[in-house]
């Protein structure tokens, strides 16, 4: 690879914004054929360096180099003319439009009279076979399809315009392992045919599973470049975060929370038969004061929507919920948090932040929604809550006043966790909070959860990572197919990998039978005789 040479070149890149410096002298090459990981916590400058390669931000200084030539790239339209394309981690594509029509978005077919859309959706179908996709109906709408496929479809319409350099920002953040092993065989292909692919994951195992070499940055410095098979996984975190692995651990990686009876004690919220029509069938659930219960199950089992009833975001249909054993009717988020309950989304982008208002405005929302807008708050109120949870979640930067846009997606994170503990909530729901962020600030993530939970809040955690439930949970719920299968009480035995068998199981007989968990009260095997076929039913 040496012999060849960078498709993509940055030399001593530095860009500032107001108050901070995000790229400090950043070194980045990109060699043909390759998968190449950039590497580094939020706030690393990932972000800041691939929208300097994407024209997005204009640099301060350094230079860009691309095919041999230093380009000057003052927006998107130059990355592309330079063979640069992008798919972001929120798939940008338009979902009312047909599978072929977002393909050649922008690069349609012309005729004497307009678009040849006989034509566009030819171009479609072949850009979309190099893909192994050719069997998809470019006349189809594009809603129709999962978030694996628009993913690929997004890949088909960055490939549209010949590009030489892919880069793909956490494609993987919202597939299952079957999807990513599916996106993993089109990289290497488009690997092979000689494209550049830089590559941005949190996932660590993906990581090394799919690149050749890495880049890594901290706080906004070039740390240094490595081939991914002679870095192993603790000398790669220790180069991102400036702290061994031991530190790391002590804050909160490696902990799990105290187990404690809550036998006696009644219940801060209680869900009987809650359940929504074609959403989550109706279930039970109890919440202890300082209790964290994990939400356990693959994508699409119920998890966030067994919340969003919690929470009142949905209203249900069936069942009730009490708080402290009075009866509430959450008919919407206002009547959740007048009962203490919080609710921080795992749709960040969309139901979470503000993109256009600062971190300040983010944080005190809830406060201010909660209070009623004809009562704002002070100046004074404002500083105090906003500078708190800047500091109790070490928010980087450290300027309220900054558009939380701007921010790294770990640190918005962060912010939307500060808007949800101002409201002093009794139950936190946290949907995937450390979905998409490094193993730094998921650490202090945890850290926190625990930490609330020791201070007498309530918190119901959802992860998609497993092993962060079980370091963190008291009890498991586990879902699967929209209803409860069981509960885990959690313990010294019990692994993510039992949390799996259990979901496996297809129903609480076969796995009470292996005593892997506590058949629920309520429900009834279908097959009792059968742990083969087992069934549950509500």
């Amino acid at each position: 690879m040496s012999e060849e040479l960078p498709v993509v070149q940055m030399r001593d890149i530095s860009i500032a914004f107001p108050g901070v410096k995000a790229l400090d002298g950043v070194d980045f090459r990109l060699f043909p054929g390759e998968v190449h990981a950039l590497m580094g916590e939020n706030g690393a400058g990932k972000s800041t360096l691939i929208k300097a390669l994407t024209g997005v931000y204009r640099i301060d200084s350094g230079s860009i180099m691309v095919s041999g030539q230093e380009r000057q790239l003052h927006g998107t339209s130059d990355a592309q003319a330079a063979g640069i394309s992008t798919v972001y981690q929120e798939v940008n594509l338009v979902t009312n439009l047909s599978i072929g029509e977002n393909v050649m978005l922008g690069h349609e077919v012309r005729g004497p009279f307009g678009i040849n859309w006989r034509a566009t959706h030819r171009a479609a179908t072949e850009a979309l076979e190099k893909l192994g996709l050719g069997d998809l109906d470019t006349h189809r709408p594009l809603s129709t399809l999962s978030i694996a496929v628009q993913q690929l479809v997004a890949i088909s319409r960055a490939m549209a315009i010949k590009a030489k350099v892919l880069i793909l920002d956490e494609p993987t953040s919202s597939l299952d392992a079957a999807e990513v092993e599916s996106l993993f065989r089109v990289i290497r292909a488009l690997r092979d045919q000689g494209v550049a692919i830089l590559f941005v994951s949190h996932f660590l195992d993906q990581v090394y599973a799919i690149s050749d070499r890495m880049t890594i940055l901290r706080n906004g410095r070039y740390e240094g470049e490595y081939a991914t098979r002679e870095l192993d996984r603790r000398s790669l975190i220790s180069k991102m975060i400036g702290k061994d692995l031991d530190t790391l651990n002590s804050l909160g990686g490696n902990r799990r929370v105290e187990l404690r009876d809550h036998a006696a004690e009644e219940p801060v919220l209680s869900a009987r038969g809650l359940g929504r029509r074609g959403a989550i069938e109706p279930t039970d659930l109890t919440v202890h004061r300082g209790e964290v219960v994990g939400f356990a199950g693959l994508l699409g089992s119920g998890r966030t929507e067994l919340a969003r009833l919690l929470f009142g975001a949905d209203r249900a249909d069936q069942g009730e919920i009490t708080v402290h054993g009075r009866r509430v009717d959450l008919k919407n988020p206002a009547d959740g948090l007048a009962n203490h309950i919080a609710f921080s989304t795992e749709n960040r982008r969309d139901e979470g932040i503000i993109a256009e208002l600062t971190v300040r405005e983010n944080i005190i929302l809830a406060v201010q929604a909660e209070r009623g807008w004809a009562r704002p708050l002070s100046r004074r109120e404002k500083d105090e809550i906003v500078q708190k949870y800047i500091t109790a979640l070490n928010v980087r930067p450290a300027d309220p006043n900054r558009l939380i846009r701007n921010l790294s997606g770990g640190n918005q994170q962060k912010v939307l966790l500060g808007r949800w503990l101002a409201t002093n909530p009794e139950v936190l729901i946290l949907d995937e909070p450390t979905r998409g962020i490094d193993v730094g600030a998921k650490a202090e993530i945890q850290e926190a959860v625990a930490e609330l939970a020791e201070s007498g809040v309530s918190v119901v955690f959802i992860s998609s990572e497993l092993e962060e439930v079980v370091r963190l949970s008291e009890r498991i719920v586990v879902l699967k197919d929209h209803q409860k299968i069981g509960e885990i009480a959690n313990g010294p035995e019990v692994t993510a990998e039992r949390v799996v068998d259990v979901i496996a199981a297809h129903g609480v007989a076969a796995a009470a039978d292996r005593g892997l968990v506590d058949a629920e009260p309520g429900l009834d095997a279908v097959n009792p005789g059968d742990a083969s076929e087992p069934g549950v039913r509500s």
